[in-house]
């Protein structure tokens, strides 16, 4: 498959074994993985792809209107299908990170994935929860293009990107500055963000919809200091919907773990079956 196939997204493929499949969240790109993809490659056939409509994937086709419920998780959950179909990976390992998260666990319950773990996963909230999730990430992609003038100046000393990025992280001082700034421009670019962000009024997991997920090993981590999704109400809320999974407090993590804690998360993921 290449570029300009209707199927095709950018993704990062490296690495031997069984597939895994890493999705990322929005106004992310698939570089978010590189903390752990080293590691996991050894183990993994390890494919990070970028969302349509975010990072270098082109925007997505218009979704039908208007977006049905449950929105953007189940849209895309179906184009990340058709991609991984047109590669010829069948029933993969699949992960995902807050809105790929929630399509991690859509590929599951659709039985398309032979297990999942969800960092983060967008769904388990209600409606406060789900609100204050849409204006954090708005308000970060709006001081992300107003700002941006100013990121690479900012993003250099530790105070800024402690001040810049502390909503993501757990320790924003110890990120790379080059990529802090990266990954902040891809934010304020991504197209598809507006959509995907007024789509998550249409997405929650529940527990009598869980379909195949009670059927695989599902794994969900999250970050104890997430500020986007907060841990104490949010992991609660997952721990009912799905019972049977794995529940992994990541201790002192943020809502973006896998620079916080690099081994912890790729550990999850090389246990993956």
């Amino acid at each position: 498959m290449h570029r300009g196939d209707p199927d095709w997204l950018a993704h990062s493929r490296r690495g031997d074994g069984p597939p895994l499949v890493l999705i990322h969240g929005i106004g992310s790109r698939w570089q978010v993985w590189e903390p752990v993809l080293d590691e996991v490659a050894r183990h993994r056939d390890v494919i990070a792809l970028d969302l349509p409509g975010f990072g270098a994937s082109p925007p997505w086709p218009e979704p039908p209107k208007p977006l049905a419920t449950p929105g953007a998780v189940v849209h895309l959950a179906d184009r990340v299908a058709a991609f991984l179909d047109a590669l010829g990976v069948q029933r993969p390992a699949v992960a995902g990170n807050s809105l790929g998260g929630g399509i991690a666990l859509e590929l599951g319950r659709r039985g398309l994935a032979r297990s999942v773990t969800a960092f983060s996963p967008i769904g388990f909230w209600g409606p406060v929860g789900r609100r204050w999730c849409q204006l954090a990430v708005g308000g970060a992609r709006s001081a992300a293009g107003g700002l941006r003038p100013a990121l690479p100046r900012l993003l250099a000393s530790r105070a800024g990107r402690v001040a810049f990025c502390g909503l993501f992280y757990g320790h924003p001082g110890h990120l790379d500055p080059d990529e802090s700034v990266d990954s902040a421009a891809a934010l304020a670019d991504a197209p598809g963000f507006a959509v995907a962000r007024a789509a998550f009024a249409g997405w929650q997991v529940r527990r009598e919809t869980t379909g195949a997920l009670d059927d695989i090993p599902v794994t969900v981590a999250w970050g104890t200091r997430d500020l986007v999704l907060p841990y104490a109400t949010q992991a609660r809320r997952a721990r009912a919907a799905l019972p049977a999974a794995r529940h992994v407090p990541l201790a002192g993590c943020g809502h973006l773990p896998f620079a916080d804690d690099p081994q912890a998360c790729a550990r999850l993921l090389i246990q993956t079956y």
